[in-house]
């Protein structure tokens, strides 16, 4: 992308979200924000940061948070005036719906800490890590459909069936019902998109809806009769002061680490494997040195996450950064931006699975730090294995298909030959 001298930064911002040239490329309107209006207070009232440090600090600071009471006001331009109406409709169901039990990723302390303090009870590093050797049978069997197969889409063959597996299995959704959830996650995600349609927005509250309903009666299932699964667990686990999650506590649990445990590996998984093999001679390093493969997952993690913005909103009169931030003032933190900050990673834009930087903000950072950023990982690095074993020599077999969104970036399709 050719960007001209002209470019303002509200426009730079409008073109991210809503141009096919600023979504299949943000990196260069990344640079123009960092290097022209590195906090810059956008004409809709939110406030854009893209250095590494300002978003580090943004995000663990305990004055900016989720204020799920506060979600008002416009991050960016929304569309035409029923779109927006739209976003002023739903927001007050939610607000009215606000003791069904909000998902924690909305929740500020010390609800936020409550609930982190219990899921995590349940959800453990050492649990994930106890899944590695079933992971990698998984992704072993999914990247051997596709060495039979020799060609296919990456997406259909491995990046969906792995992660609905692992996270399906580890929350005790029945097989059966996998399916039915990859375009329901998916629809429901199109509703974080601050440049989604007004049809999007009315299938994403639909989608959403059933995936709730859904879990509404897992959740009933499992009370009256206890499985071997995370779901089970969340039912049962008490700290030592005797709290316990209540049903809807775990409903809106079990639907977060459900949806974003497949929506964001799968994406994880296909930028991944895209940029490598866009890369070939990065692929021929860890083809040679599997060694290398931990540090290349978060290097894709960084050269092209899932996630590519996290917002906070001030939860009282703050000074960011010398300058002054109201209550409720939405504050943006590219990640993608952070990711590619030159201050924090030497020649940002070129992809090197040898990097040792230190680790990206992919997962965000503070108090939200994505929980199941272990397992992600750990995702990442058996297809990846699995994939340099079986297809030493897999290369792009066509055109890759992006999908149409920027909070979380993906493909549609990523075709390979085997």
């Amino acid at each position: 992308m050719t960007l001209g001298t002209t470019v303002s930064p509200d426009d730079a911002i409008a073109r991210l979200f809503f141009t096919d040239e600023g979504l299949a490329d943000p990196v260069p309107l990344y640079h123009l924000l960092r290097e022209t209006a590195p906090v810059h207070h956008s004409a809709t009232g939110a406030v854009f940061l893209s250095r590494f440090d300002d978003c580090d600090r943004v995000l663990r600071d305990n004055r900016f948070g989720k204020a799920a009471d506060q979600r008002e006001g416009g991050l960016i331009p929304q569309g035409d005036e029923a779109t927006i109406a739209f976003r002023e409709e739903q927001r007050k169901r939610m607000a009215a719906n606000r003791g069904a039990a909000p998902s924690m990723l909305m929740l500020d302390p010390p609800a936020h800490t409550r609930q982190r303090r219990l899921v995590s009870r349940a959800f453990t590093p050492k649990r994930v890590e106890q899944l590695r050797a079933s992971i990698a049978g998984l992704a072993d069997a999914a990247v051997a459909r596709l060495a039979e197969a020799r060609t296919g889409d990456l997406l259909d063959l491995v990046g969906f069936p792995l992660p609905v597996a692992v996270i399906g299995t580890m929350v005790g959704v029945p097989e059966a019902d996998w399916a039915r959830f990859r375009s329901l996650v998916t629809a429901s995600a199109a509703g974080l998109e601050p440049g989604a349609t007004l049809d999007e927005l009315k299938a994403a509250e639909a989608a959403g809806m059933q995936v709730g309903d859904y879990f509404v009666d897992l959740v009933a299932e499992r009370r009256a009769e206890p499985a071997d699964d995370l779901l089970s667990d969340l039912i049962a686990v008490v700290d030592d002061g005797g709290d316990r999650l209540t049903d809807g506590e775990v409903i809106a649990t079990a639907t977060l680490l459900f949806g974003a445990g497949f929506e964001t590996t799968t994406n994880l998984i296909g930028n991944g494997v895209a940029a490598l093999l866009s890369h070939p001679d990065q692929w021929q390093l860890i083809v040679d040195d599997p060694s290398l493969i931990a540090g290349a997952v978060d290097e894709v993690l960084r050269y092209d996450s899932p996630v590519q913005l996290d917002v906070r909103r001030a939860l009282e009169p703050a000074d960011l950064l010398g300058e002054p931030v109201a209550d409720g003032q939405a504050v943006v933190t590219l990640l993608g931006a952070a990711n590619h900050d030159p201050a924090r990673f030497g020649d940002p834009d070129r992809l090197d699975v040898r990097r040792d930087d230190g680790p990206p903000l992919s997962f965000a950072a503070g108090i939200h730090h994505c929980l199941g950023a272990n397992l992600a990982r750990v995702e990442g690095q058996e297809v990846l294995r699995a994939l340099v074993a079986r297809c030493p020599t897999l290369r792009l077999d066509g055109d890759l298909v992006r999908r149409h969104r920027m909070t979380l970036r993906g493909y549609t399709a990523v075709p390979v030959a085997c």
